[in-house]
């Protein structure tokens, strides 16, 4: 196997250890019984913590993210009428805070020439106290990516979303979302390997 594969390798299976562990800490996704209708407040009260985590983990700061996800509720709110079911309003709910993300990371470029954001302490201390070293440091270097590299890789294993879900939910093609996932590792390999 040549070399920067394995390395790549090595940065696939933190990444997934990583936020695959976040995710077991915010708990399965509720299931809403079929014979129920699906409210607003029920969707708010299932999804609200994981998309927040979500928008955490793609803006790095938690009141930002709280922000993104408010807005993203609002919109749904406005266009509850129009949706077809609650896997077309959780799926919405996913797009409006990848793309309020989005917006938040261009505005802070445009407002700082792209000085990247990252303060040390920019996540809450009970995220951070429930990961390991090894975890945070893998947290640490998935901030230091390009927006779109690191929205890929944790649409992928925080939000466990399949290719196509990603690419849907980025706007992007599938071929885009395997080449971006591609460069992201290795790009992520690279900066565990590089100290602070």
């Amino acid at each position: 196997m040549p070399e920067g594969s394995a390395g790549q390798d090595s940065a696939e299976h933190s990444v997934e250890m990583t936020l695959g562990h976040l995710r077991a800490i915010d708990g399965p996704v509720p299931v809403q019984p079929p014979a129920a209708p699906l409210t607003l407040e029920d969707l708010y009260r299932q999804h609200r913590m994981r998309l927040v985590r979500l928008a955490i983990l793609l803006v790095d700061e938690p009141a930002t993210a709280e922000d993104v996800v408010q807005e993203a509720f609002t919109g749904l709110h406005r266009n509850w009428g129009k949706l077809r079911d609650a896997a077309a309003a959780v799926g919405y709910l996913r797009t409006a805070v990848v793309n309020g993300s989005r917006s938040v990371l261009r505005r802070r470029k445009t407002a700082r020439e792209y000085v990247p954001p990252h303060a040390v302490n920019a996540r809450s201390a009970e995220s951070l106290a429930m990961l390991s070293t090894e975890h945070q440091a893998v947290v640490s270097a998935l901030s230091k990516l390009p927006p779109r590299q690191r929205e890929v890789l944790v649409l992928r294993y925080y939000g466990g979303l399949s290719e196509a879900e990603i690419s849907e939910a980025a706007g992007i093609s599938k071929g885009t979302v395997k080449s971006t996932a591609s460069r992201a590792l290795e790009a992520l390999q690279k900066a565990m390997q590089t100290p602070n």
